[in-house]
């Protein structure tokens, strides 16, 4: 594969063939080793066919193989003439991150650790199928759907500051019921408040880096706090939507696609009626999702105010979306352009001074929370006008993943790190060892590195480093 260095830590990979647009990869030598990135680049490289593509595909450092369009990669399309990809979106839509600050130093918690860790796994629905702590009609699907997390807080899960801190305020809009199955909607009435399987987590960290002293303030966080991180999204509903519309993308866009070079990079015009319902489906799930973890946000805070102290506030630090389209606005060659910007395992990452930043935020960038996973550490970025201008606004959403969870299974039982990681020194919780199997460290990039590349490609800033003191799995 033909790749050309253009600065440490950015790669180009020219048009060819019928490729519309190039390709960057943002990437160092060390994360570059991965026996699996260039099929992942080979992904990225079939995005660059789709039609209305705009300026470049791009690929993050946590870049790795998913469904047609791998994860950690960015693509835009102009909003007239370009597509709209369920693919491009994934089958977990708007699964995100949401940090919360307890206020509270380590060493004040440490005792009840323990304790307060067993109690979220108690308190909070985790596995697959597992039914969420609010069942839910059509009536109630309808009210998630046009209200999003809003609908959480007016059903007591928090209250309307929590929404400043969710991207989006917790709502997008052109959300619509009627474009959802029925099937749809019987997995999501079930599952609401629940956190799901997989990469999916709660974990009990402590601040052990500060690196911007005048940003961590402004986002309420000091070295040895204790952060609440969790990872979840729409859960079946999401998934349902989106398998429902690849069925009918290929039953009613076979022409259209012909020429797509991965039947998984199925598409359709954004303006189509296709394009449209599936949009407005995808909404529905994104609202879904940002209900959902606001649910989970209730249900924590009243662990953690029976478990530690009743007075805590615990605010949200933020809530940040991976799987997701979006209709914006971008500067493209010194002209304004409205884009679908794709972001699939990939986090928005807003500078200072942006108009859609909370108003308590303007001053510091965007929240990017960038989690490892299990016994790594996870760290909390801001975005940055570079990033704007480079990569649509957009930053790695993890470490990302360079085992498949067959391959961490085995490594995991021939290296029996699951007895030793449930015995070491940060308690986890799961619903069976396989779960644990699948997450291993090993199974992920070095977060560390993949976060050095952001900083130094100027695509997100660094503000703090967390480390694991109690861990929750799907």
């Amino acid at each position: 594969m033909n790749l050309e260095r253009c600065t440490d830590y950015l790669w180009k990979i020219p048009k060819e063939g019928s490729m519309r647009v190039d390709c960057y990869l943002y990437s160092s030598e060390s994360l570059m080793k991965s026996e699996d990135l260039m099929d992942a680049v080979g992904q990225l490289k079939n995005v660059a066919h789709l039609p209305g593509i705009v300026k470049a595909a791009y690929g993050m450092p946590d870049l790795h193989w998913g469904y047609g369009f791998p994860i950690g990669g960015v693509a835009a399309f102009d909003v007239n003439d370009g597509i709209i990809s369920p693919g491009g979106v994934g089958f977990d839509i708007n699964c995100g991150v949401r940090l919360l600050n307890t206020q509270l130093k380590y060493d004040e918690m440490k005792k009840d650790m323990d304790r307060l860790a067993q109690r979220i796994f108690d308190e909070v629905p985790t596995g697959i199928g597992k039914d969420g702590v609010v069942t839910l009609g059509m009536k109630g699907i309808k009210h998630v759907v046009r209200k999003g997390a809003f609908w959480a807080i007016e059903s007591g899960y928090g209250t309307e500051e929590d929404l400043k801190h969710t991207e989006e305020n917790g709502l997008m809009q052109g959300a619509d019921v009627s474009s959802i199955s029925v099937q749809s909607v019987k997995r999501g009435g079930v599952e609401m408040g629940s956190l799901g399987s997989g990469n999916h987590f709660i974990e009990i960290q402590r601040v052990t880096e500060i690196y911007d002293e005048k940003v961590a303030t402004a986002l309420g966080l000091e070295k040895g706090v204790v952060t609440i991180m969790f990872h979840t999204g729409s859960r079946g509903f999401g998934h349902q939507i989106c398998t429902d519309y690849i069925k009918r993308f290929r039953d009613e866009m076979k022409e259209f696609n012909i020429s797509i070079p991965d039947k998984q990079l199925i598409c359709a015009p954004f303006k189509s009626q296709l394009g449209q319902d599936y949009f407005s489906a995808m909404a529905a799930a994104a609202n879904y999702a940002w209900a959902n973890r606001q649910v989970l946000t209730g249900v924590i805070r009243k662990v953690i105010k029976n478990t530690i102290s009743s007075a805590l506030t615990v605010p949200v630090i933020y809530d940040v979306s991976h799987n997701i389209a979006k209709v914006e606005t971008h500067i493209v060659d010194g002209v304004k352009r409205k884009l679908v910007v794709h972001r699939k395992g990939a986090t928005r990452s807003l500078g200072k001074g942006n108009p859609l930043l909370p108003e308590d935020y303007v001053n510091v960038g965007q929240p990017v929370i960038v989690p490892g996973d299990m016994g790594t550490a996870s760290y909390l970025l801001v975005g940055t006008k570079e990033a704007e201008e480079q990569s649509f606004a957009s930053a790695a959403h993890g470490a990302g993943r360079q085992m498949s969870r067959r391959r961490a299974k085995e490594y995991a039982r021939t290296h029996d790190e699951v007895k030793a990681l449930k015995g070491g020194e940060i308690p986890i919780y799961a619903k069976s060892n396989a779960t644990i199997a699948e997450e291993i460290p090993e199974a992920y990039k070095d977060i560390d590195e993949v976060v050095h590349v952001m900083e130094n490609a100027s695509l997100a800033k660094r503000v703090a480093k967390m480390v694991p003191v109690g861990v929750i799995k799907g």
